[in-house]
Order: structure tokens, then C-alpha cells, then sequence
């Protein structure tokens, strides 16, 4: 029996027919956009560890909104480039402030702080990764400090605390002169100037565990290498370089062995995501041949500042680091400067060797006398290293990491170890331990 079929279910059944017969055009593949440089840039926490500028605040009486007048570091290249924050360094220069290392220290940290105040609505005094992020949502830029050699500290774990209070938040545990509890890689060769066993000692020891229970970072750009395998034997948190290169690109003992760049990546213990290496722009220590060709010359610049000092004495006034840094500056000029790729093939070096979530930047402006790389002059060219990083097909994601991330997380973790550490009743390592006092 033939079943008659209603014309509406016929009518509506067309369609659908119609449709299964069609066959269904694949859907497009959707290719992911690519970030650009610009957008990277103006996303990123952009985050440099270590500008020497504090020296011409004081010096100089600059100001962050006057032109640069030949430094590196100013208000208009900060915002040019979208830096988001700086650790300024407090260097004392060992020689000419001799006995005064506390006072020159605090002249320096009030520097930053007065910098602050001038400019309250482009800059924030930060120190913690909080006031970071922060200060970038409020698109401000974060001033931060930190300590370029321990001479700061006149042996004084007290003076170390006090820094801390003021806000310092990283300290280089030596400069280039040695100390009575660390050592330098900038004299370690010398042997009129007297050196520690082990590169640190029981002081050493315990600056860096105070260090590590304040919760200011650790800094081993400077150390010679016992030092810096020392530290890494006792200290808690992950450890940063503020600015050093790869010794493997070139040979300065400022720079580090890719040895010592992988220790530096698994710093701080077996639950730390480790340290992290800043790469120093300085030409000195990009270029191997730029490094020969200043070492030439070293003689002659070390006599033209015996002289400048001889002249400033007998005129009854103080030889200042800003003169001194002219007269370096006068030769290292002479020298040409080494293209931004060679710059980059350190970041690149550190990332293969150690990880890419173990590599920033350190940048020493204003600490280098200019000799920075080719076309990188001020924070205004920092967008420069992020398309050469994109140019050399690392990811918008690992851009970020390298410009501010990687850095902010061994904030993050110094912080966390802090906490832990507080929590604790450890006595210091100069301290008697409970098990070398005298049994009852």
C-alpha cells in the first residue's frame, strides 16, 4: 500500500536533501597572528637591572627631564621606548670615596628618591614586582635601586638591613676591588691584594643568608669565579647577574662561562625555576675585538687620570667620577663601536645554553662611557633587540620573557624565600651553633 506523503513535509524534506547532497566546504585554517615589535614593546614590562645614572644626579645635578647631553638614561627615552622600569645602580667608586663609602652610598639613594619626587606623575618609587605591575597599569616608570658592590656595607650585616629599609632591593656582592669576605673577578689575578680561601667568608656566608631572609636579591656580576660557585652553594633563592655577558662570545672575566650560566639557571634550590643571567650592553663586553683594542690603550688612559686627579688636588678640590669618566670616555671613542648583533648573539648564546627563561637585560647606561653597541644609545632604541629577537624567530611570548618576565619572576621567588626564611630561627653562620655549645 502506497502511503501518501503530505506536500509541507515534502517541501520542508528538499532542503534538507538538498543539503546532504552539497558537499561542505571545508573550513579555513586560521593562521595565528603574528605579534610585531611595536606591539610587543608597548605590551612587555620592559625591565633593565642596572643604569649607573645616579652618578650624574649627584655629580652632574642632572635631571630625568632635561636631553640626555651625551648620557644614555632620561624621561623622553624612557617613554620612547616603553621602559618600564629601572634598577638604578648605587656604585661607589672604592678609590676616590675611600672612608666614605656609607655616606657616598646614601647621597646616591637619596638621589633616586629626589628624582622621584620631581616627577611624581611619570615616576614611582618601587620595590617590590607588585609595585612593578602596578606602576605599569598606571603607566608610570618604576624606579628601583640597587647596590653595585658590597664596600657599601663596611662589614656591617646592620648597614645591610638599614639599605634594605631604604629600598634597595639587589646588591653585587663585590665590584671590581675584592673585599675582606668576597672576592673580585677584577683583581683576582693580583697578588698584592689579599683574597678569601673560598670566595667567600664566614661574613660572606652570612651576608648572603641575611640577604636572602631580607629578601633583596643576590646579584654575582662582579664576583670572581670561586665567589660566585660559593654563593651558589649557600644561598637559598635564585640568584641574578644585574649585567654580564657570555665569556664564550667574549673572553672577559666580567662575563660568564656557560658553566656558570647553567648553575645560574638552577640557583636557588631543588623547587627554584632558578636565576637569571641581564646582558650587559657594554661594547667591552660584546666585542672581543673592541675588548684588545681598549686594553691597548689602558696604560695611557690610567696615567691621564693620575694626572686629572694630581691637578685636582693641588687646585684643593675633589676629583669626581664624572671627571674620571670623561677622560675614559675621550679614548674609548677612539674605538668602534660593535654592531647591535653581537649584542644580540649573547641573549641568544644565554638562551641556548642556559634556557630562554634565564636570560633579560642589564643594559650599564650611563656606566660605559657611551660604548654601547651601534644605534643603541638610549631606551629609546630598545625596540631595536625586540625585532632582532623576532628577526631571529624567537616568539612574542619568549620576547616578553627575555624584556621584563624572566626578572620579575626571580623577584617573585627572592620574595617567597624570604618569607620562609623569616619564619624561621636560624642563627647566623658567625653565630654559635646549637651543637658547638658545651654539653650540660
Amino acid at each position: 500500500m502506497r502511503v501518501r506523503v503530505p506536500a509541507t513535509i515534502l517541501l520542508l524534506a528538499v532542503p534538507a536533501m538538498f543539503h546532504a547532497q552539497v558537499p561542505v566546504k571545508p573550513t579555513p585554517k586560521m593562521t595565528p597572528k603574528t605579534s610585531t615589535a611595536a606591539e610587543i614593546q608597548k605590551s612587555a614590562i620592559i625591565i633593565d637591572t642596572h643604569a649607573d645614572t645616579p652618578q650624574r644626579f649627584v655629580d652632574d645635578h642632572f635631571n630625568l627631564g632635561d636631553p640626555l647631553n651625551g648620557g644614555n638614561l632620561n624621561l623622553d627615552s624612557i617613554h620612547k621606548g616603553n621602559l618600564g622600569a629601572e634598577f638604578f645602580s648605587i656604585w661607589v667608586e672604592p678609590s676616590i670615596y675611600k672612608g666614605q663609602y656609607a655616606r657616598r652610598t646614601l647621597e646616591l639613594i637619596d638621589s633616586v628618591k629626589q628624582q622621584v619626587a620631581k616627577y611624581p606623575d611619570q615616576i614611582s618609587f618601587v620595590t617590590t614586582p607588585e609595585g612593578i605591575e602596578l606602576a605599569h597599569r598606571s603607566h608610570k616608570f618604576a624606579a628601583l635601586m640597587g647596590i653595585e658592590g658590597g664596600h657599601s656595607i663596611e662589614n656591617s650585616i646592620p648597614l645591610l638591613r638599614q639599605y634594605y629599609d631604604l629600598g634597595v632591593r639587589y646588591m653585587t656582592l663585590t665590584w671590581s676591588n675584592s673585599l675582606d669576605w668576597a672576592d673580585s673577578s677584577g683583581d683576582i689575578t693580583d697578588t698584592s691584594i689579599p683574597h678569601t680561601k673560598e670566595g667567600l667568608t664566614e661574613f660572606g656566608k652570612d651576608v648572603v643568608y641575611e640577604m636572602n631572609r631580607l629578601g633583596m636579591m643576590i646579584d654575582i656580576s662582579h664576583v670572581a669565579d670561586r665567589t660566585f660557585y660559593r654563593t651558589l652553594v649557600i644561598t637559598r633563592a635564585p640568584v641574578i647577574a644585574s649585567h654580564s655577558g657570555a665569556r664564550a662570545l667574549c673572553d672577559a672575566p666580567r662575563n660568564m662561562t656557560d658553566d656558570m650560566l647553567r648553575a645560574v639557571a638552577n640557583s636557588g634550590g631543588p623547587n627554584s625555576k632558578g636565576g637569571v643571567v641581564q646582558v650587559n650592553f657594554f661594547s667591552g663586553f660584546v666585542s672581543q675585538a673592541y675588548r684588545d683594542a681598549d686594553k691597548a690603550q689602558e696604560p695611557e688612559v690610567k696615567k691621564a687620570i693620575v694626572a686629572a686627579k694630581e691637578k685636582a688636588k693641588a687646585e684643593g678640590r675633589q676629583f669626581t667620577y664624572s671627571e674620571e669618566e670623561k677622560i675614559q670616555r675621550s679614548y674609548m671613542d677612539r674605538i668602534p663601536r660593535p654592531p647591535l648583533s653581537m649584542l644580540i648573539d649573547h641573549i641568544d648564546h644565554i638562551a641556548k645554553v642556559a634556557g630562554v627563561d634565564h636570560v633579560g637585560l642589564g643594559s650599564d647606561f650611563d656606566g660605559v662611557s657611551g660604548q654601547l653597541p651601534e644605534g643603541l644609545n638610549s631606551p629609546a632604541d630598545l625596540p631595536k633587540i625586540t625585532q632582532a629577537l623576532l628577526d631571529r624567530g624567537y616568539s612574542a611570548e619568549d620576547c616578553r620573557k627575555i624584556l621584563g618576565g624572566n626578572l620579575l619572576r626571580v623577584f617573585r621567588e627572592v620574595e617567597a624565600v624570604s618569607k620562609e626564611l623569616q619564619a624561621e630561627s636560624r642563627p647566623r653562620i658567625t653565630d654559635k651553633q646549637p651543637f658547638d655549645k658545651p654539653q650540660k
